[in-house]
């Protein structure tokens, strides 16, 4: 089996546009949480705040790669654009047989989704659609898009299932590699702001509504006083690369992933299950031939929802009690959806790369229902060479990978 580097990373975040001013946020405690005006005029919407991505440039795409896409598949393009110039891959290499992709988003685009019916209703018909239009709203618009910017010749897969989409990408890459259909993988994910996204949390309970005057104190992931998740936006790409491969070429590499393990709990649409969660962490182990006790930190999905951080608290006390420190991210960023896989798999290389885990932001009073674990409240300096991250999505779908510290 062959091993599979990870020789670059990309990100397009509420929180920064590029790795070094990520983790300035994440070491000083910057979240991107702030208002959004134009949501006060949705009728019946309760919430107020979101992550949004600013400060990012689209005509750095060649226009006529970006007109058929929508804002997600521009971020996931940009980020894109981003990593390659790290990796240090040419042309030739990126557009030959041995370079696959797996990208995924949770929908198209739904802002152009709201334009089309709005067009509709003016008109009554489709005398104002767009001939692009359908590019934009595919649900692999982002994986197809940003494999017709790069003329990629090779595999080609676009996950949607929401919070796992992009952890499953990377998943994906991760087996391509290993099991020698692929040299090179571009995985990651997008997702873009809509109100409808807010809504359906809004209307499930699940959206936090109680801070709209504080909105740097939501989400609170595992906190007493959660009341919910935060949408946002974003997108991440990372280079997954044969490890003989990246080393023969002289490539930087920023960690290795060596294991990966996707399941459904196969249970509720909504209502997640630690038993699911666990199967798919202890997988995750297997996959990587590592025990419990060799992952130094777990950074967990952990949205701020009520049932969901309770369901995954129980997982990992019953996987590890309270021996591995943990703590999870959306603090900082809301929840990204598609795009909360790699962005969260970015931190955690970041973390490995100085030596710090980052703490759960807003975790000031830990639920008693999610006690029995290592949560982490305060920056910890600690050598990190194997952590582990997972995200579960609606539908029971869970996703893990386990990525090790460059030697």
């Amino acid at each position: 089996m062959k091993r599979v580097a990870i020789t670059g990373v990309g990100i397009i975040s509420s929180i920064g546009n590029t790795k070094e001013d990520v983790f300035n946020c994440l070491i000083n405690s910057l979240p991107g949480i702030k208002p959004i005006k134009s949501w006060e005029c949705v009728k019946d919407l309760k919430v107020r705040i979101a992550g949004r991505c600013d400060g990012y440039d689209a005509k750095k795409i060649n226009r006529r790669d970006r007109r058929t896409m929508g804002s997600m598949a521009i971020m996931a393009a940009l980020s894109t654009l981003d990593v390659i110039a790290m990796s240090g891959l040419d042309e030739k290499i990126i557009s030959s047989s041995g370079t696959g992709l797996a990208m995924g988003s949770t929908t198209g685009s739904r802002n152009i989704i709201e334009k089309t019916f709005n067009d509709f209703f003016k008109t009554g018909g489709i005398s104002m659609l767009e001939g692009t239009t359908f590019m934009k709203i595919m649900n692999h618009s982002v994986s197809a898009n940003v494999a017709a910017m790069l003329k990629i010749k090779g595999r080609v897969f676009s996950p949607c299932c929401a919070c796992a989409t992009s952890t499953q990408a990377i998943g994906e890459g991760f087996e391509m590699i290993k099991n020698g259909y692929q040299n090179i993988m571009v995985c990651g994910g997008a997702d873009e702001l809509h109100f409808s996204t807010a809504g359906v949390f809004d209307v499930l309970h699940a959206a936090s509504k109680s801070y709209g005057d504080l909105p740097l104190r939501t989400p609170r992931p595992f906190d007493a006083a959660r009341d919910g998740l935060v949408v946002s936006e974003g997108a991440g790409t990372v280079i997954l690369e044969e490890l003989q491969h990246a080393k023969n070429r002289g490539a930087a590499i920023f960690g290795e992933i060596i294991g990966y393990n996707t399941c459904c709990d196969g249970e509720h649409m909504t209502s997640p299950r630690p038993e699911g969660m666990l199967r798919c962490m202890k997988g995750a182990l297997e996959s990587a031939q590592c025990a419990i006790n060799e992952i130094d930190y777990i950074n967990a999905h952990a949205t701020g929802t009520k049932l969901g951080d309770i369901a995954e608290s129980q997982a990992i006390k019953t996987l590890c009690s309270d021996t591995i420190p943990v703590s999870a991210t959306k603090g900082f960023t809301g929840h990204t959806l598609a795009a909360s896989g790699v962005m969260e798999a970015i931190f955690c290389l970041l973390m490995m790369e100085h030596n710090i885990i980052i703490p759960t932001l807003n975790l000031e009073n830990i639920d008693p229902d999610c006690e029995g674990i290592f949560h982490v409240q305060k920056k910890m300096n600690l050598p990190l060479k194997k952590v582990m991250t997972s995200n579960f999505a609606f539908g029971g779908i869970n996703a893990t990978l386990i990525l090790k510290k460059e030697n």
